[in-house]
């Protein structure tokens, strides 16, 4: 074992040595494993390449913004949300949520430093995680040395842009999800939304509320489903059924339940795939589109369905219809990825896309000390489930380990006293 620093050392030394798990990311996933390491009693470090904790959350969403599930199923572990908080939570709500469950577990993140690369050493059996932190003109490179390493960065640490014919000669602005924060400046303009998910679905409602004119871009099936039936929450009766019934049938129902709320919706433009809601998310992992109102405005025609892109023109974009449509700014509503490749250097856990190999509910501890949250594709209650697994699995080596060594320190010490 090796001794932690306090915080003060960090910045004074080039190497670290962590006498617990180094925990990559400090978005809820990378905190729902410190909360739990704390009731556990294993420390632990953490390192956030942000200035502040969920920086996802905090700097990369749109002000309009809500958990799209009820509360119960977005809470993290050893916490609940107020109950004064509303079933859905805004962003700013889950943003002070998130910011008190950092103090009351006293999880203080080393915000500023982004990790270069880990590698594990097979020499000592330890983690080697390279950090490089800049403050104005100084470049400060850190590294840390760990027994286990807990990979949290998530499935949505880097944007998606895709590569679109044309797209860099068009004139107009072309912003991501991840930079847009409100349709306050679009007023009036002719905005192409790319992309048909939650995010997509939200941004042309929030364009439309704001007297701008959207398109979105529904390049292949999407399963919409209404976000509550007969006043309860979709997913809680999904959970609920799923209980019971086998899957496909517990997707009819809910193909059955879409029907009657929402209609058919083939007509305008929005076609379902053959595979059923659950079975599509259990598979690929691709959520279902849970409709607060985008639905109701594409019906009346304040946001049109427009198929895939063929190419962009100057002011305008050409359909793979061939059909030509004028618009001032695009807005990419086209997704994350994982980052894990890029400084991670291990492929037996992970693959390729950065996620790991085993499917849920395996995919959260690999070999010689490396662990993962927060990769489940099942959202805030996936990786509170892994993060209580990780935390019992490392403080049950933690707890046998530190007896071991305070019987060891014990027996010493008698020795040396009968030894005087």
């Amino acid at each position: 074992m090796f001794p932690v620093f306090d915080n003060e050392d960090f910045s004074s030394r080039r190497c670290v040595w962590v006498n617990g798990p180094v925990i990559v990311g400090a978005g809820p996933s990378g905190l729902a494993v410190g909360a739990c390491l704390k009731e556990q009693g294993v420390p632990f470090v953490v390192l956030e390449r942000a200035d502040c904790i969920a920086s996802l959350w905090q700097k990369r969403t749109y002000d309009r913004l809500k958990l799209h599930l009820p509360k119960q199923f977005c809470q993290l572990p050893k916490l609940p949300f107020p109950k004064e908080f509303p079933e859905y939570p805004t962003k700013k709500q889950f943003i002070t949520y998130l910011e008190s469950y950092a103090n009351h577990f006293e999880i203080t993140p080393r915000f500023n430093e982004c990790v270069q690369s880990a590698k594990y050493d097979e020499t000592c059996g330890l983690w080697r995680v390279k950090t490089v932190s800049t403050t104005g003109s100084t470049r400060t490179e850190v590294e840390y040395i760990c027994r286990w390493l807990v990979v949290a960065t998530g499935e949505n640490a880097e944007r998606v842009m895709p590569e679109i014919d044309g797209l860099s000669e068009f004139k107009g602005p072309v912003t991501h999800a991840s930079e847009y924060k409100s349709g306050e400046d679009y007023r009036g303009k002719r905005v192409l939304v790319v992309g048909c998910g939650n995010s997509g679905m939200e941004v042309c409602l929030d364009l439309c509320n704001h007297n701008a004119l959207p398109s979105m871009v529904v390049r292949s099936s999407v399963h919409v489903l209404p976000r509550e039936f007969l006043g309860r929450s979709t997913f809680e009766l999904a959970s609920t059924l799923m209980k019971w019934l086998p899957l496909w049938l517990v997707d009819k129902f809910m193909l059955i339940m879409a029907w009657l709320v929402l209609g058919n919706m083939a007509k305008y433009g929005i076609k379902r795939p053959a595979m059923g809601p659950l079975q599509l998310k259990n598979m690929v992992g691709k959520t279902p589109v849970l409709d607060i109102g985008a639905l109701k405005k594409i019906k009346s025609g304040d946001i049109k369905v427009v198929p895939g892109i063929k190419r962009f023109l100057g002011h305008s974009v050409e359909l793979v219809t061939g059909e030509q449509l004028d618009i001032d700014s695009v807005v990419l509503a086209t997704g994350y990825r994982s980052n894990v490749p890029s400084w991670l250097q291990e492929t037996e856990f992970f693959s390729k896309n950065g996620y790991p190999k085993a499917s849920f509910p395996n995919g959260w501890k690999g070999k010689l000390g490396l662990y993962a949250v927060g990769f489940t594709k099942r959202g805030l209650s996936g990786a509170s489930s892994d993060a209580v697994r990780i935390s019992q699995d490392m403080g049950k080596v933690w707890k046998e380990e530190t007896n071991q060594v305070q019987q060891k320190t014990k027996a010493c010490h008698r020795r040396c006293i009968s030894q005087l």
